[in-house]
């Protein structure tokens, strides 16, 4: 099996920074992608930030461009997302999330994380 594990949330001050990881692990043989996702009180689950293949290529949410940044260490199957400005609106769960082949097929499937509790708050 696959699992994703969150770690690096907590409590922050506004303006404050964190720093979010996520490790993949179980039978991999290969990660096309991995992202970061959160869910606040009573909204949906929404798209933060993904990083698709080698090439460095990533998305953000309209919300965090130019305050948030993912990266990934592809030999430790691992993303980050750092997190700096941040708000109280960013107070969410963040969710990993990877499209992983855990088989040779090198067909990928999605799996999520338990998710991470961010708070930002005097």
């Amino acid at each position: 099996q696959v699992q994703l594990v969150e770690s690096g949330g907590g409590l922050v001050q506004p303006g404050g920074s964190l720093r979010l990881s996520c490790a993949a692990s179980g039978s991999i043989v290969s990660i096309n992608s991995m992202g970061w996702y959160r869910q606040a009180p009573g909204k949906q689950r929404d798209l933060v930030a993904r990083s698709t293949g080698d090439s460095g290529s990533a998305d953000y949410a309209d919300s965090v461009k130019g305050r948030f940044t993912i990266s990934r260490d592809i030999a430790k199957n691992t993303v980050y997302l750092q997190m700096n400005s941040l708000k109280p609106e960013d107070t969410a769960v963040y969710y990993c999330n990877a499209d992983v082949a855990p088989r040779i097929t090198l067909r990928y499937y999605n799996y999520w994380g338990q998710g991470t509790q961010v708070t930002v708050s005097s």
